[in-house]
């Protein structure tokens, strides 16, 4: 995935500041094909940054606190890849605890979360199953976008493709 960052001249001029894949991305070891990127943070108490200053690698979880944000891109696997030999749940486990801080201690066994967070999920490449209670699931396909109030849910990917999201995470008060 390629990331391109404006920002601002001394002038007040915009210029693009860094272009190339985001610094934080991991391709875990554990589920072979997940791949994970911090593209972006903000946090509420932070103006914008005119020089476009990546703050990605300050950022200790990936749950924003209130009116703080971040982009996650995500590549999920097949949920067949799950079957693989090459799947290995304990590493995948004690990669997302290295690599998804805050986040990944939200995840129940079965994948589903909650947040405390206003999500806003692009399918970019793909399709995948959105996971909610009580077996509700609506089937999200390229070009989809989700709205994801804060809600317990969970993701399935049941094609034979892997499936690209680009999802913004915006910290928000919850009534839950």
């Amino acid at each position: 995935m390629r990331r391109v960052v404006t920002g601002h001249t001394t002038q007040g001029r915009s210029i693009v500041v860094s272009d190339g894949p985001p610094p934080r991305t991991h391709q875990f070891v554990g589920w072979p094909g997940f791949v994970s990127s911090l593209g972006w943070a903000t946090e509420a108490s932070d103006p914008a940054s005119r020089t476009g200053e990546d703050a990605t690698d300050k950022v200790e979880s990936l749950i924003p606190e209130p009116g703080g944000t971040r982009l996650i891109l995500l590549t999920l696997p097949p949920d067949s890849s799950m079957a693989s030999p090459d799947f290995d749940g304990a590493t995948y486990g004690a990669e997302q605890a290295t690599h998804s801080p805050g986040l990944a201690e939200t995840f129940e066994a079965d994948g589903m979360h909650l947040t405390p967070t206003i999500d806003y999920v692009f399918v970019v490449k793909g399709e995948v199953y959105l996971r909610l209670d009580d077996g509700e699931e609506a089937l999200l396909q390229a070009g989809d976008v989700l709205v994801q109030n804060a809600t317990h849910h969970g993701w399935s990917n049941r094609s034979d493709q892997p499936a690209e999201l680009a999802c913004v995470l915006i910290g928000a008060v919850t009534d839950r």
